[in-house]
């Protein structure tokens, strides 16, 4: 079964600043995108936050098994019906991987319910970032921890709900860690966030980071249908109740009428 994903860039920063452009001359997006097109399970396209409803419309996500997300300088520009569309896909089964400073993206946001916050710092230290769950999916194929020479800091604390497995620590040279690999369910979809990534270091060029891609692109799959109709809250009139009841006592709604959201 091939794995049909879209990789969503901003798609900013490779318009307005050289050194972006120069390390990613098709932009972060198609550099993730070739990466995980070299898995023969993986059929990788792009989207872009300036194509037509940010080129996820409600075909396109009834179709796409994972979702990839990096935004940064335009989270606010992003459709907040096409956030709403993105989350429903999650909730009915479609993986979602947040990449880097999408941390503050709208649908991340919206699917953690908390301010997602964090301390940063650009000035290209090293980041290692140690493996946390061994035998993780995501973590195959990894050693103990792998290093990054350049990078932005994230430290902790980080605004978000206990994750359900957290992957993978990041220590930086100034001396803050983070949680740089958390996973989570959400309805009936997997997340996972990613921390590294910063536009200005050739990150996504990273054998390991690849990997990491890859597997959590694998990890995030859900054979399974989608759940269907998946933010509906049905009334159930009494004479389809599973065990015989009576009705007692008066009324607010009539059968068949929409609940209250």
């Amino acid at each position: 079964m091939t794995i049909k994903t879209v990789v969503w860039g901003e798609n900013v920063h490779e318009q307005t600043n050289k050194t972006v452009s120069d390390l990613y001359p098709n932009g972060m997006h198609g550099c993730i995108a070739e990466t995980l097109n070299k898995s023969t399970n993986i059929d990788a396209i792009t989207a872009t936050l300036q194509q037509a409803e940010h080129g996820l419309t409600a075909e396109r996500l009834a179709e796409t098994d994972v979702l990839l997300w990096w935004g940064h300088a335009a989270h606010g520009d992003v459709s907040d019906e096409v956030v709403e569309r993105v989350c429903e896909a999650v909730w009915s089964g479609m993986g979602l991987i947040f990449l880097h400073s999408a941390h503050f993206s709208k649908p991340f946001k919206r699917l953690m319910g908390t301010p997602c916050n964090l301390s940063w710092r650009e000035a290209g230290e090293r980041e290692r970032l140690w493996v946390t769950s061994r035998n993780h999916p995501i973590a195959k194929g990894l050693p103990d921890y792998f290093e990054l020479e350049n990078e932005e800091m994230y430290g902790e604390p980080f605004g978000i709900p206990e994750p359900l497995e957290n992957v993978f620590i990041s220590w930086f040279q100034g001396g803050e860690v983070f949680r740089s690999g958390v996973t989570y369910k959400r309805g009936a979809g997997n997340i996972f966030y990613f921390r590294p990534g910063h536009e200005t270091y050739p990150t996504y060029h990273d054998k390991n980071v690849q990997t990491v891609l890859t597997n959590a692109v694998n990890w995030a799959y859900n054979p399974q249908a989608r759940v269907q109709d998946v933010t509906d809250a049905p009334n159930r009139p009494v004479e389809d109740a599973i065990e015989k009841i009576v009705e007692r006592g008066p009324r607010l709604h009539q059968d068949g009428e929409d609940g209250f959201k």
